[in-house]
């Protein structure tokens, strides 16, 4: 720790009225700090001190009781009291031995002037010492403060703050952003480290002298703590005010950075957003990628929605880390990522850097590398419903795919008992039904044609639907849709004949096949979200 001058015992035995003194206890006490004098003439003066105070008197309060001299040594000690000045031949002639011994015991130093003294000097004299050297400390503070201030225009990371503090105070310091590893300056060994941080943790609920500690708050909230610790000497007051301006400047200083990050972050969700919406031009989106230091050839594009359903209320997975899961995934199977962030929406924008042909299989591969991670099977708390829109040959039409992406999940959403599709691609007729849905009634629609065998099934279980199913999907084979089943000709022959009475006897013919089959897959879209509800068709 740097000096800072402190007034102390032993350096009043040097002033003018103390040549003649002497310390008769507690010689081992003289270092104590002075930040007072009083003169004591008067007993039960313990609600009036409040620590380090140096005690003057000539002893007229135990001049007839000079048991009292004991009781009064011993509140002093009690109280933090720096020491006791008294004038012997006035009102006592000396100090008794049980008093040396107490003083003794606690390093508690008395000193004795052998003649009359002039209290009023030297209270004087003292005061003028302690009251320069607070005005010191007060400049150094202001010093310390504009010079920190300047360096905040120009300090490119809160390390050169906690490198100034260092410079200013030589001791070490302990600095821990919320969530994060504890940074130390100067460097000291892990074995250190872990000490000094038990120690630290302690010091939060037993204050220790050698430790000095102040969180750091931003918007209400613990942001970061910075402490530090004196392995010799104990922490000042002076460091403490020194501490305490550092951690104002740092809050400045990381409320700063947040600002900058936050308006990154909404210029680029901004532009990417606009990216999305087909906004922007060839060149600007050129001059985009270059600025992002993204130089890739080729124009194929596509956008990934991963939607984030929390399991538990109020729950939701750590958006950075799935990030840097997702770029490192996505990144060894060759596409560069941008991301955009919606409520409960993360948004991929995947530009190839490969070749076209693999480039659906390599999405697929990426897609179940992240399912199957470590990360989502143990420590996500949220189930993800993933859609990736059409593939894009133009940059400037990326917003074809992020229509189809999310045409893809609002489609999975409904159809949650299903195996997913993850690509809009490959949703076939389920496009077709969900663009149907939006203008027309499709439980009506399918209870038109399956209406009959939905009945049935619902008072006999005969499972007709399914066993429809499975005949269409083989193209009227008996043998194939009776292996399918696991049920014997003649069984399947009765069903057949079930269904020709419930759908007629055209059901196989091409039209009205084509519309059963088309509503088969209706009745499972709509069964996939919720149960069919089944009409009197009249």
């Amino acid at each position: 720790m740097k000096d800072q001058f402190q007034l102390k015992v032993s350096d009043i035995l040097s002033r003018k009225h103390f040549e003649t003194a002497s310390v008769v206890a507690g010689f081992e006490g003289l270092q104590r700090i002075v930040k007072w004098v009083h003169v004591v003439e008067a007993t039960g003066m313990k609600n009036l001190l409040k620590g380090q105070e140096l005690i003057l008197s000539t002893g007229i309060a135990w001049k007839n009781q000079p048991n009292l001299l004991i009781s009064m040594v011993k509140e002093f000690i009690d109280h933090g009291v720096a020491g006791l000045c008294i004038e012997i031949g006035t009102y006592i002639s000396e100090i008794t031995d049980d008093v040396i011994e107490l003083a003794n015991t606690h390093q508690f130093p008395i000193i004795i002037f052998q003649q009359e003294v002039p209290f009023v000097e030297i209270t004087q004299d003292l005061h003028s010492i302690i009251i320069n050297q607070q005005y010191q400390k007060i400049s150094d503070l202001e010093n310390y403060s504009q010079s920190l201030n300047k360096r905040l225009l120009t300090i490119e990371n809160y390390e050169d703050i906690l490198q100034f503090i260092f410079s200013a105070l030589d001791v070490q310091i302990i600095f821990r952003l919320k969530n994060q590893t504890y940074e130390f300056v100067p460097e000291i060994n892990r074995q250190e480290q872990w000490a000094m941080i038990e120690q630290l943790e302690l010091a939060k609920t037993v204050p220790s002298e050698q430790i000095g500690l102040t969180p750091i708050f931003l918007f209400g909230q613990e942001y970061a703590e910075l402490a530090i610790y004196s392995r010799e000497i104990p922490i000042s007051e002076y460091d403490l005010l020194i501490l305490d301006r550092t951690a104002t400047a740092l809050a400045q200083h990381l409320l700063r950075d947040m600002y900058v990050e936050e308006k990154k972050r909404v210029e680029a969700f901004e532009w990417l957003h606009g990216w999305l919406e087909g906004e922007h031009s060839m060149e600007e989106i050129y001059d985009y990628l270059v600025e992002n230091g993204v130089t890739t050839k080729h124009h194929e594009a596509s956008v990934l929605i991963a939607r984030l359903l929390p399991l538990k209320e109020n729950s939701f997975p750590d958006i950075t880390y799935l990030k840097l899961l997702s770029r490192s995934i996505f990144e060894q199977n060759g596409f560069t990522l941008f991301f955009v962030e919606r409520r409960n929406e993360l948004i991929f924008i995947l530009l190839n850097n490969r070749s076209k042909k693999n480039m659906k299989e390599r999405i697929k591969k990426a897609i179940e590398s992240m399912q199957h991670s470590e990360f989502i099977r143990k420590q996500c708390s949220a189930k993800f419903i993933i859609a990736v829109g059409k593939f894009s040959d133009r940059l400037t039409e990326l917003h074809k795919s992020y229509q189809t992406a999310k045409e893809a999940l609002r489609i999975q959403q409904k159809m949650t008992n299903k195996q997913p599709h993850y690509f809009y691609e490959d949703l076939h007729l389920y496009r077709l039904i969900s663009q149907l849905g939006k203008h027309t009634d499709l439980q009506e629609l399918a209870s038109e044609y399956l209406h009959p065998v939905i009945q049935y099934d619902q008072k006999f279980n005969a499972k007709l639907l399914e066993t429809l199913r499975v005949y269409l999907e083989c193209n009227g084979s008996k043998q194939e849709t009776a292996n399918k089943l696991f049920i014997v000709r003649q069984t399947l022959y009765h069903r057949l004949q079930k269904l020709e009475n419930l759908l007629g006897e055209d059901f196989m013919n091409h039209e009205k096949r084509v519309a059963i089959e088309f509503m088969l897959l209706v009745h499972e879209y709509l069964a996939a979200s919720q149960p069919i509800k089944v009409s009197q068709v009249k």
